[in-house]
């Protein structure tokens, strides 16, 4: 495996030069600044490479090689708009990619919100924080503050009495705190919604359905696939975090049967997945090696990151929190050993891509993390220590 970082770009406040000290071979980074739906130029991507490989003029020994995320517009996810120009817009973008020898693109299609958390700053026993999605905070949210209509019956009984409980105890401050968790978006991506534009983007998706979504995301790539087979290209998507619906929204990448009925309608090497064990892990039957076995030769992009179940439950849907990357419902040690003997086989066929790049995703924030402030779930010395473990788990497997 290659082990790569992830960075933010300019604004990111872990610098190119602290991550030199990482152990850390690569970069995985994105332009978040340019608009979702418009051309990443040639020159931007360029001077993304320049930032991450000469910084201060000076060599890091680092490369750029998987951006995270090419984003999906919400008109490509609706098929609604200028749906046809962005499609072409993400295929110049991928040729552009290209050109600058970057070969590996994530992608998710979460409708809305990206990965979600009630809470990015849970304490721990030891002192640092872990970031954490509590169902119930996140149903006092959904009923309570942004009073989605019909909301209350997307739960159980138990849960909305719970949550009513819960949003009685809570002040201004923490209501506002718990919104803006939620609504933040992914980190790093362009879109920061308030409540009013996420009641505005809820309507949007009134009458589409999972099949519906599900039928958007195929055609998507049937239509952007091939240029990335031309270009040598290999797309990931990444599933969804957490793997359940949220808000009333449909969700199509939560599950290996999700992932092999998606690979089989677009059937090509480019089309592939970001291996994600801490948002599939979330699924109590979520099973890493059976997921490696039948789609391994698939899997282009590796997010190594462990979550443990803890609170209350609905059905499929379990609160959780990011635990260590060593500990918590998966089983870090076998599954990288599958992922090991995965890059051996293609090894033996003479595969170009038998380095699979993987990235220490999210950690908890211990010692000097909690004097600057990062992104939520990209501490330094927090993911550090995730990339040591595994970087041990790696060489005693090997």
């Amino acid at each position: 495996m290659k082990q790569t970082w992830r960075w933010f770009g300019p604004s990111d406040a872990i610098s190119i030069r602290e991550i030199m000290q990482t152990g850390a071979a690569g970069i995985v980074s994105g332009l978040h600044h340019i608009p979702t739906g418009q051309v990443w130029s040639v020159a931007e991507i360029e001077q993304r490479k320049q930032e991450i490989e000469q910084p201060d003029g000076h060599p890091s020994g680092l490369t750029w090689d998987v951006v995270e995320s090419l984003p999906v517009s919400e008109a490509i996810k609706q098929q609604a708009g200028p749906v046809k120009l962005h499609i072409e817009a993400y295929r110049q973008s991928l040729r552009n990619l290209a050109h600058c020898g970057i070969q590996t693109v994530c992608y998710n299609f979460m409708p809305v919100l990206d990965w979600t958390r009630t809470d990015a700053s849970h304490p721990l026993p030891n002192g640092g924080f872990a970031m954490r999605f509590d169902l119930v905070d996140f149903a006092v949210f959904d009923c309570f503050v942004l009073c989605r209509q019909a909301a209350d019956q997307d739960y159980s009984d138990q849960v909305v009495e719970a949550a009513r409980a819960r949003f009685a105890d809570l002040d201004d401050t923490d209501l506002r705190r718990l919104s803006a968790n939620i609504v933040a978006g992914l980190p790093g991506a362009n879109e920061n919604w308030s409540l009013e534009d996420v009641r505005q983007r809820l309507g949007e998706y009134a009458g589409i359905t999972a099949e519906v979504l599900r039928s958007h995301l195929v055609d998507f790539l049937s239509q952007v696939v091939p240029t990335a087979e031309e270009l040598g290209v290999r797309l990931c998507c990444h599933p969804d975090d957490p793997p359940f619906a949220l808000l009333g929204l449909p969700r199509v990448m939560s599950s290996q049967t999700d992932y092999a009925a998606m690979l089989a309608k677009v059937d090509s090497p480019a089309n592939g997945v970001t291996f994600c064990t801490g948002s599939l892990g979330v699924a109590t039957d979520f099973d890493p090696l059976s997921f490696i076995q039948q789609l391994g030769h698939r899997i282009h992009f590796l997010h190594l990151r462990n979550t443990q179940r803890a609170g209350a439950s609905d059905g499929d849907r379990h609160s959780f929190s990011e635990a260590e990357h060593l500990s918590g419902d998966t089983d870090m040690v076998a599954t990288i050993r599958a992922l090991l003997a995965e890059e051996e086989n293609r090894r033996a066929q003479g595969g170009p891509d038998h380095d699979i790049p993987m990235r220490p995703d999210h950690g908890h924030a211990i010692l000097s993390d909690l004097d600057r402030t990062v992104q939520p779930g990209y501490p330094l010395i927090g993911r550090l220590r995730g990339l040591a473990e595994l970087r041990g788990v790696i060489l005693g497997c090997r």
